[in-house]
């Protein structure tokens, strides 16, 4: 059961008033803050602006669909969970939406206790996002202290080259490498080659 702090947002794209309007009273109730659009681009053209939540999105819609969202969202990588929204008969469109990255779907009219479980999902996976990108930005961080030389050697620990190897590609001697090896390693807070590959995809 979806259980958050009051005021989270839930982003609603649809064309239809009456779903906007009812969707976003189910959700106050709720404790949440619907945010309706009747357009997607009117979404879109704000989507920068606020802050990570679910998206409840209509299959079909005039001008942009929820493909068409769905692609851009992807093209801008912006990974919010998306539920989808479907008539019966866009039920095999809303499959296709799931591959696309939508993490659910919802046949008009739905019950509100699958609403509160397609939420619930979102909300969890907002949650690993975040702390996979914090620790993603935590590596990067620590990647950016490093020096050019540093990094060049951060490549070859990682890659399992003995220091000998190392000074021989980097044109080095074996004391100059240690020296690095060992810096890298303090700065990054690692003991070994294995723990330095994870960090070698944050190179520039």
């Amino acid at each position: 059961m979806v259980s958050r702090a009051s005021g989270q947002s839930i982003y609603i794209i649809d064309d239809d008033r009456e779903v906007r309007i009812s969707l976003t009273f189910q959700l106050s109730t709720l404790g949440f803050e619907g945010q309706p659009f009747a357009e997607a681009s009117d979404f879109l053209d704000r989507v920068s602006e606020l802050a990570p939540g679910p998206i409840v999105l209509d299959v079909r819609m005039p001008k942009i669909d929820g493909m068409d969202v769905l692609a851009e969202l992807s093209r801008r990588s912006i990974d919010w969970p998306v539920i989808i929204m479907t008539g019966h008969a866009d039920v095999p469109l809303a499959v296709t939406a799931m591959k696309l990255g939508a993490i659910e779907f919802l046949e008009k009219p739905f019950e509100e206790e699958l609403l509160l479980e397609a939420l619930s999902r979102c909300f969890d996976l907002l949650d690993e996002r975040a702390a996979r990108h914090d620790e993603w930005s935590a590596i990067r961080s620590k990647v950016d202290r490093l020096s050019p030389r540093e990094s060049e050697v951060l490549k070859l620990v990682a890659a399992g080259k003995p220091n000998k190897l190392i000074a021989h590609a980097l044109k080095l001697s074996v004391r100059t490498v240690e020296m690095h090896r060992a810096n890298l390693m303090t700065k990054l807070g690692i003991r070994s080659a294995a723990e330095a590959v994870a960090y070698v995809i944050h190179l520039k």
